[in-house]
């Protein structure tokens, strides 16, 4: 919910008979918008007061918009003799005391006001004022001031938006891990040998889908092969690299891809799949087995060091984790095509936004009027896409704030980077959260940052606004 407050110390000047000429009547008022409620605060300052004894002075806060008006009630304070003179009489003046009322030796040293009533848009701009009326002795007015306490402004943010940079090419890649058995010693893949076919439809599931897809171009498919550490080091080396390689051999024939479409290397013992399986578990010895893991033996003394001090874990490794160190991770790398057409970038938008690129998602929402469902939902929709994107976060971030949602755009905020767009957009956060001492803060920083042309108008503007609303 937006909630905008301003707090002012006012100083009024102007004499008054009935008044000391060297204090404020209103020493403090506030006029405050929360949702759809308009709350206004007002302490009037009576203790300097003096009336005489047949007048009555009635006070009356109003606020006064271009095209309306809203009195709030009214406090009289009543000289000794004209006070008794209502009292004696209650019957023929009713309206004296409908509001509040004091006898001048009676009343506080302050009154304060506290009323609400629901937000109308002439209210933005408008003017808080006290309406001062002094009553003679025959209910006559004979003197009468209206003095302006302070105008409420209701901050709209000015919001600024960064278009990204356009990508000459959409480079992006899938990857996995595939966990293929193999006969004990041997290298070579038989797809119906234990879960090995669920495990290679990885692999040739994510390249059917890629070919399938008319956007997209395949470019490279790169494969590495593990081995665990278990057997000698030598003989893993020769059972990672032959893996990999029948792997590759695989792939190729049933795509008929190029000798070097797909490249690969391997790790002879995956050591720190093993380090993390470890530091994950709750093992004995935990510590102790992780300092032989991170230690500077050769791996077959280290393995062997493992086996013979913790012999039962290291049985439990073997049978629970080194299955797993045994895998073939791959990446593929493509091209996705450019989408320039409007119809088609909708299209694309709601069937795979993954495929657009940041301008391209920023493309798409300058077909929509700022500030509208379709407008925001570009920007949400593309910080799903790029989560740990600065633009991405900032664009996100704006169209947040832009609906009122001031957690979800801080979150974005930690995550926009530090460009002068991101510190003016920090700014505008801390406005709308009222600390305007801290916007004031950061717009001056944004405007006084390189390369901050885009935001430095806009910069300065607020930091000057914010005057508005710090007192």
């Amino acid at each position: 919910m937006k909630r905008l407050i301003i707090i002012i110390l006012a100083v009024m000047g102007g004499s008054f008979a009935t008044l000391s000429a060297q204090n404020a009547p209103a020493d403090a008022c506030s006029m405050v918008r929360e949702g759809d409620t308009f709350n206004v605060g007002l302490n009037l300052n009576l203790s300097t007061t003096d009336v005489k004894s047949n007048r009555m002075v009635v006070f009356t806060p109003i606020l006064v918009g271009e095209k309306d008006t809203v009195s709030l009630s009214s406090v009289g304070l009543l000289g000794r003799r004209r006070y008794f003179y209502y009292q004696r009489n209650e019957k023929r003046y009713p309206e004296v005391f409908e509001n509040e009322n004091f006898r001048t030796n009676d009343c506080p040293d302050s009154f304060r006001w506290d009323e609400s009533m629901p937000f109308s848009k002439w209210m933005d701009g408008a003017s808080l004022k006290l309406h001062r009326q002094v009553y003679g002795c025959c209910n006559d007015v004979i003197e009468e001031s209206i003095i302006d306490l302070r105008q409420f402004n209701d901050y709209h943010p000015v919001f600024r938006w960064i278009a990204p940079e356009a990508e000459l090419l959409k480079v992006r890649s899938l990857q996995g891990s595939a966990y293929i058995d193999f006969v004990v010693s041997t290298t070579d893949i038989r797809p119906d040998y234990r879960d090995n076919r669920r495990e290679l439809d990885k692999i040739l599931g994510t390249i059917d889908s890629l070919k399938a897809d008319a956007d997209i171009t395949m470019d490279t498919i790169y494969i590495k092969g593990f081995a665990s550490p278990e057997s000698p080091y030598d003989n893993n080396t020769r059972l990672a690299k032959g893996r990999t390689q029948a792997l590759k051999e695989y792939v190729t024939q049933l795509y008929r891809f190029d000798e070097d479409f797909i490249l690969t290397s391997y790790e002879p013992e995956d050591w720190a799949g093993l380090r993390r399986f470890v530091e994950n578990s709750n093992i004995s010895n935990k510590a102790e087995i992780l300092q032989i893991i991170d230690c500077d033996l050769e791996p077959d003394p280290k393995e062997w060091k493992l086996k013979s001090t913790y012999p039962k874990e290291y049985r439990f490794l073997l049978e629970t984790c080194y299955p797993a160190l045994r895998h073939s991770d791959y990446r593929i790398v493509y091209k996705i095509r450019t989408y320039t057409d409007i119809e088609e970038l909708k299209r694309v938008f709601k069937e795979a936004p993954a495929k657009l690129s940041l301008r391209e998602f920023f493309n798409l929402s300058s077909i929509y009027e700022p500030g509208t469902e379709d407008f925001n939902k570009t920007f949400e929709v593309a910080v799903m896409v790029y989560p740990d994107n600065p633009t991405a976060n900032l664009n996100a971030a704006n169209a947040a704030m832009g609906t009122g949602e001031l957690d979800k755009a801080e979150r974005h905020l930690a995550k926009a980077g530090q460009s002068p767009e991101a510190v003016y957009a920090r700014g505008v956060h801390a406005a709308l959260k009222q600390d305007y001492a801290r916007a004031k803060s950061l717009f001056a920083e944004a405007a006084s940052m390189p390369d901050n042309s885009s935001v430095k108008d806009a910069a300065q503007e607020a930091h000057t606004e914010m005057d508005k609303f710090i007192y």
